[in-house]
């Protein structure tokens, strides 16, 4: 039998290793998983249009992302607790980007440290630090200040979780860490909740009891006083909130539905994402995409409609479990050479030229409308 070829496949067997209960916390999605659906599915409603005869022998894939070069327009998201994927975690996670020269993004729920993680990057490839921001500015400011020091380059904070989404695998599963792992970056005293067995979700009671809702934008402002660190919003779905994002002079964008783990019945991200990059044009702030990415067309269609390039979850996760590293690097590769075949079979030698050719990529819509 051969190996895994796509990354349904790498799915599969993940859910084949995985506790049911760590399987549902990576693979579901909130409430009724609407958005989760949709997140994969809007892909498919977008089309290519491809040049021809244009001698793609030799084509370039690499890109700069907050002004470092990474080999091709993919980054790896923040995703919490990789431990309960494989002992190896986050460093297995990080290790692989590194080799594949991609930007990395350690989540503030990691079973890893951020000093773990900084000694386990073998290469300059980029290294972010996605952030909640929690009740007690102390804790927050030691977790900015410790990524820094480590050598991290940009905080990605996460504007969308005042509350968490209702996930009901979660609640039926009465979802928490396994006892022999701990939120590595969180002190003792700040992990009860998330350790308490006794009823529904216990992330969610970590949630409800330690991240502060009462954020706005002064909180951004508040940041860029207490680090050198570029400063990029994750969980934007509309043009409003871009614009407004500009006016605290954020590097960076995320358009992001929390992987449809928030609020359920919001846009498709890729749906949103021509909004929000005609919202910010002109602005020195970048655009990514995280949500429903599954194969090397979808990377393609994302940059051709304004992304700066993508991230992934769930596919590295499906790669941790099944392989540890090697399957990490399995995953990353096999995205890579899907997104390097996409650029050929559409007569494109560069990101630029993805970036700039126009109708490489319209809405099935585009041809209804020209019956």
């Amino acid at each position: 039998m051969s190996g895994p070829v796509c990354i349904q496949d790498f799915e599969q067997l993940a859910k084949a290793k995985l506790p049911k209960s760590a399987f549902d916390y990576f693979v579901s999605g909130s409430n009724e998983e609407q958005t989760l659906k949709d997140n994969c599915e809007a892909f498919k409603r977008y089309r290519f249009r491809p040049k021809i005869l244009q001698n793609v022998s030799t084509i370039d894939t690499s890109t700069e992302v907050l002004g470092q070069k990474i080999s091709f327009p993919l980054c790896v998201a923040p995703t919490a607790m990789n431990k309960m994927a494989h002992p190896d975690g986050e460093l297995a996670v990080v290790r692989a980007a590194c080799k594949t020269n991609i930007g990395y993004t350690l989540s503030t729920w990691a079973t890893s440290s951020i000093e773990e993680v900084a000694h386990s990057s073998t290469t300059n490839s980029p290294r972010w630090m996605q952030l909640y921001i929690y009740k007690d500015r102390d804790l927050t400011k030691r977790l900015v200040e410790q990524a820094e020091k480590c050598g991290f380059t940009a905080l990605f904070v996460t504007v969308d979780t005042p509350i968490l989404g209702k996930r009901y695998q979660d609640i039926r599963n009465n979802f928490t860490l396994p006892p022999h792992l701990s939120l590595a970056n969180i002190e003792v005293k700040d992990q009860n909740q998330i350790m308490d067995k006794s009823k529904g979700s216990a992330l969610a009671n970590h949630v409800k009891n330690l991240i502060d809702p009462t954020l706005t934008w002064s909180d951004i402002t508040w940041l860029r006083g207490i680090t050198k660190m570029k400063i990029i919003i994750k969980g934007v779905l509309t043009g409003e909130m871009a614009k407004e994002s500009l006016k605290y002079g954020v590097d960076g964008i995320v358009v992001s539905n929390h992987g449809a783990r928030q609020l359920d019945g919001v846009s498709a991200t890729i749906d949103a994402l021509q909004e929000v990059v005609a919202a910010v044009d002109g602005a020195n702030c970048e655009v990514y995409l995280d949500g429903g990415v599954r194969n090397g067309n979808d990377i393609f269609k994302a940059v051709a409609l304004g992304a700066k390039a993508v991230f992934i979850g769930r596919p590295y996760l499906w790669g941790l479990a099944y392989a540890g590293e090697e399957g990490v690097q399995k995953v990353l590769n096999l995205f890579k050479e899907e997104f390097e075949s996409c650029m050929r079979l559409m007569g494109c030698h560069s990101l630029d030229e993805v970036r700039t050719e126009k109708n490489l990529v319209v809405h099935e819509s585009y041809f209804k409308s020209r019956l």
